[in-house]
């Protein structure tokens, strides 16, 4: 999966950088920074497929990370030095954090990669907004929705029968594939990491947080590493890394950005229902990987539900007036 839900979900952004446009017709060309970010996550979700056979998920869990850390650390050492009484207080959030994106959520997925498809990772990937809407509840005292609980039923119908290839009573028969279950679990963490962003409200610039989540992370990683034998870098994986650690973790994030900037945040967000289109066309014609009908039915019941949960917003209960 991409780092979409990083941006999408939290409260992390500057009010500075979110700008509704002023105009009541947005030129479609601006939607090139969203779509932008959303094609290079949906292209990383490729890597990380390819990246399953050829070097270890611990090397380029490592790698990813460091490139970014220290790419980013460079650019940003004077804002963090200039915060650094700011920053303080909340390193152990920042380390959290970081614990929940880049490790948890990101270990998994490359070890998910090694036993499920792409067009499964990406689907399983757009149940986030879902599972961050239970978190909500619990954490950010958010009253569940008719569309929570209708797009959830609905998405989870559609994803019984994608992962149960069209028959959603083979998962009670032989249970689910060992990735799909490591991208699910993935999928929970990324979900749980944006609503504790939106929870702590952290008083840092999106630039000055990304960066310290990676730094505060990087001898974990380090040793999670070690771990595994220090397995070696093929020359041959040399690509990969590098996509994930640039394009993926700093270009895609910018566009995006960007995109909020240009459309609003709700144009933007419209945009993310485009990644499992992407990732399953992207998997469809470079990794082999077939398109069934269960594919589209499936899909197409998932998607709907995390529309329909995000567009349904009436409460399910009543809260009383104070």
């Amino acid at each position: 999966m991409s780092e979409i839900h990083y941006i999408r979900q939290s409260g992390l952004i500057d009010n500075s950088v979110i700008v509704t446009p002023k105009v009541a017709i947005v030129n479609p060309g601006m939607y090139l920074f969203s779509v932008g970010a959303i094609l290079i996550w949906a292209v990383n979700a490729i890597i990380n497929r390819l990246a399953a056979g050829l070097v270890d998920p611990a090397t380029i869990s490592f790698a990813r990370w460091l490139i970014a850390g220290v790419a980013l650390g460079v650019v940003f050492a004077r804002p963090i030095w200039r915060q650094r009484r700011l920053i303080r207080p909340h390193l152990g959030q920042l380390t959290v954090l970081g614990l929940l994106g880049m490790v948890i959520y990101q270990c998994l997925a490359y070890e998910a990669a090694h036993t499920t498809t792409a067009t499964n990772m990406g689907l399983i990937s757009s149940l986030v907004p879902l599972f961050a809407a239970a978190f909500g509840a619990w954490l950010l005292d958010e009253p569940p929705t008719l569309g929570t609980l209708a797009g959830g039923a609905l998405s989870l119908t559609g994803l019984a029968i994608l992962l149960g290839h069209g028959r959603p009573e083979i998962l009670i028969e032989r249970g689910l594939a060992t990735g799909d279950v490591l991208m699910l679990l993935a999928a929970v963490a990324y979900a749980l990491y944006g609503v504790l962003i939106k929870r702590w409200a952290l008083p840092l610039d999106l630039w000055v947080s990304l960066t310290l989540q990676i730094l505060t992370v990087l001898p974990v990683l380090l040793l999670y590493y070690v771990s595994h034998g220090l397995p070696p870098v093929p020359a041959r994986s040399l690509p990969l890394i590098l996509y994930a650690g640039i394009p993926a973790s700093i270009l895609a994030p910018w566009l995006w950005m960007k995109g909020l900037a240009v459309l609003g945040p709700a144009r933007a967000s419209a945009t993310i229902n485009l990644m499992p289109v992407f990732i399953a066309a992207i998997a469809t014609q470079f990794l082999g990987e077939q398109f069934a009908g269960y594919h589209l039915i499936g899909g197409t019941m998932t998607l709907a539900g995390v529309i329909l949960s995000q567009k349904l917003t009436l409460p399910l209960f009543r809260t009383a007036a104070a």
